[in-house]
This record gives C-alpha cells, structure tokens and sequence, in this order.
C-alpha cells in the first residue's frame, strides 16, 4: 500500500515551511494542490522541482478528485495533498481524499506545519484547555445567526475564520448572540505586520465598523461562563453519582 501525505504549508511565513515538508514534498510522485498556480510559485520559491504529476483538488472537484487520488496510491505511487495555506481539510479541500485513502486501506501521513487557528488560539489570551473550531460563517446574515446560535451555551472557547469583507458584520452577530465576551481578531498571521486586536465583542465591532482588513481573520471567542451556582450543582450531581 502507498502512503498519502498531507502537507502543511505556510499561512504568510516562507519560513513557515517545515524541512520535512520540503523533503516529502521533493520525493512524492503526485501532487494533489488546491491552486498549481499558487503551488507552483511556493515550489519556485523553497526551489523544489516540480513533481512528476500535478493535480488540482479543489472545493468543486475534490469528491471526484479523491477516487484518482485513490487509483494513483494503487499503483503504488506516493501521493502530496496540500491546499494554499495551513492544513489540507481544515477548512480547505482534501477530506474526499483522505476519507477514501483511508477506506481504501492506504497510509495516510500528516507532515506537520503552521496551523492559523491554533496559532489564533493560543495567542488570543483565551483559555486554550478546550475549544470548538467552527470554521467559516455563512453569508447570509439569517443563516450566520442560526449557525452562532447552535454554540452559545458551550464553556468551550470558539474559533472562526472569516472573510475580510464580513469582519464587522460578524462581530455585531456575534455579540447579539453572545453577549459582550471576552474576543480577539487575528490578521496577517505569521506576516510582518500580525496584528492581534482583543477586547470584548461590543468593542471590537465598534473598532472593526469600516475598517479595511487585509487577509481572512480568525475570530476568537470566549465560551460561555459558567455562573458559581451552577457550577456548585455540576459538583453536587458529580458527588452524588460517586456516592
């Protein structure tokens, strides 16, 4: 059986780029990438020759993608998979792939690298024991609030990306929604001018209102607290379950 590679590449950062991931990416006989274009200046760039086959997976082929993908690690040929920044299947094409690599009964190997939302996470000042990644709103302003209203009782802290058009818009959901939390927005990860902006979400809605951003963002959002008396009665139930 071959093996799939899922490969980090960097968010902003050439630097981003790992040596294991230069090195898989130099040896693997099939590129899967979700723009050659964008993947072929990052190949120029690290100077990695291009690969033998190159492919493009992308949001509205990769379901059909993935049996090729398939067919070419049954022929025994190493396979790559990357997307234009970060992780493959985080919000990104790639998981028809993975899911039927795996099905199929190949190797699937991560190669690890810089990741934007857990590098939101731990630089937002947000308790990082416990999160929810939630990834991309919806557009429609009905269907976002529909969508932050599923998560609004959770403790845990939660993290969105979005685009840089709808920052503010989704700032003001959010804080209909949530309530004024604890929030912060992260642009231009790993760039030279990251920018990590924190305060509640009333104030950050207000600071974001006509603001040009540059780059999607990612949202961090304090989960909802649990009050001191309800946080006794999770106690008492847990003790007298042990008794």
């Amino acid at each position: 059986m071959s093996v799939l590679y899922v490969i980090a590449t960097p968010i902003g950062n050439l630097g981003d780029m790992t040596p294991r991931g230069v090195e898989t990416l130099r040896q693997v006989d099939v590129l899967a990438c979700e723009d050659t274009r964008h993947t072929g200046n990052l190949l120029k760039l690290l100077d990695i020759p291009r690969p033998p086959i190159v492919v493009s997976n992308h949001e509205h082929n990769e379901r059909a993608m993935a049996s090729r993908l398939v067919a070419f690690l049954d022929d025994g040929k190493t396979v790559g998979l990357c997307s234009d920044a970060g992780y493959p299947v985080l919000s990104d094409p790639g998981y028809p792939a993975v899911a039927a690599a795996v099905a199929a009964g190949h190797e699937v190997q991560v190669i690890p690298g810089a990741n934007a939302l857990l590098s939101a996470l731990i630089c937002s000042g947000l308790p990082c024991s416990s999160f929810t990644f939630k990834g991309f709103a919806p557009r429609k302003p009905g269907k976002r609030r529909t969508f932050l209203e599923m998560d609004r009782e959770l403790p845990h802290t939660l993290i969105f990306y979005e685009s840089p058009y709808r920052v503010a818009d989704f700032l003001k959901e959010a804080q209909a929604v949530f309530g004024d939390r604890p929030a912060a927005v992260c642009l231009e990860l790993t760039k030279q001018f990251e920018r990590i902006q924190r305060g509640s979400l009333g104030q950050l809605a207000e600071a974001f209102s006509g603001q040009k951003v540059k780059g999607e963002a990612v949202i961090v959002v304090a989960g909802q607290r649990r009050t001191s008396a309800s946080a006794s009665t999770d106690d008492d139930e847990a003790e007298s379950l042990d008794n």
